[in-house]
């Protein structure tokens, strides 16, 4: 009983480590990555067609998500005031929420099961077809040619689609406040308008700065790492996503904390 107690903590010890290791190899990636980022203007043909491939072809799932997240918040939160006779403060509670939580929280979830996840794959097959290799023997670095350009759409892309998820979301939250709160439109974007001057808006775009860091890092250092063959790229694909949605929760909550 001794010895199977010291070989389980034998093997949690070399889990621990192994955790370490891929996480400084993964920091290690992003910070090759953006020592590259000047010389991408160069290659920025790359870089708008990972800008069209993470925003401009996600604006749909993302339109509507954040259309009946808004319309959900907004009935939620105004049925509760309306049992006090502030229903027409829903437009404050939808804005607040939407700048702080739910317009980086979603969009970061959708960028990381769909465009997360694509990246993975992509880069695992090219690592187990022996292409990653093909390209370091001709002297040309995978993290400036295939990791770089997906880091610097991402990091404008995703403050972007931010931006777009939280007006979309308040204009579904003004929806239902017309149509099932009789709250004017007026009133609505009113309260609206007051949160544009609050802090909430930065700390959201602060959020998906960092939410796009996490997704861009984490899919391709899975991608570059991966082994045995296909079974290994789905594997990886699909640690991809579930570590990305875990550490999106965490470091948001992080910065919610710190900022608050």
């Amino acid at each position: 009983m001794h010895g199977r107690t010291r070989q389980k903590i034998y093997q949690f010890g070399n889990w621990i480590i192994d955790r370490i290791t891929q996480t400084g190899s993964a920091v290690q990636m992003l910070l090759s990555a953006f020592g590259y980022l000047p010389h991408q203007f160069k290659n920025r043909k790359e870089v708008f067609r990972q800008m069209m491939l993470c925003g401009v072809k996600s604006f749909g799932v993302v339109s509507i998500v954040a259309l009946f997240t808004g319309m959900i918040l907004a009935l939620q939160a105004g049925l509760i005031l309306k049992t006090y006779g502030q229903e027409m403060r829903v437009g404050f509670l939808v804005a607040q929420t939407m700048f702080r939580e739910m317009g980086p929280f979603m969009t970061a979830l959708i960028l990381a099961a769909s465009v997360g996840s694509g990246m993975t794959a992509l880069l695992g097959t090219m690592k187990v077809s022996q292409e990653l290799a093909a390209l370091e023997v001709m002297s040309i670095d995978p993290i400036r040619f295939l990791v770089a350009p997906r880091l610097l759409a991402m990091m404008i892309m995703c403050p972007v689609l931010t931006c777009y998820t939280n007006l979309i979301g308040i204009i579904g939250g003004g929806v239902v406040a017309g149509t099932q709160l009789s709250v004017s439109w007026t009133i609505y974007f009113e309260n609206v308008r007051f949160m544009l001057y609050e802090k909430e808006l930065w700390v959201g775009i602060c959020k998906a700065w960092a939410f796009s860091l996490l997704i861009v890092t984490i899919s391709c250092h899975l991608g570059i790492t991966a082994k045995d063959g296909a079974v290994g790229v789905g594997l990886a694909t699909k640690r991809s996503v579930v570590i990305n949605f875990l550490t999106i929760l965490i470091v948001g909550y992080i910065i919610t904390r710190l900022f608050y």
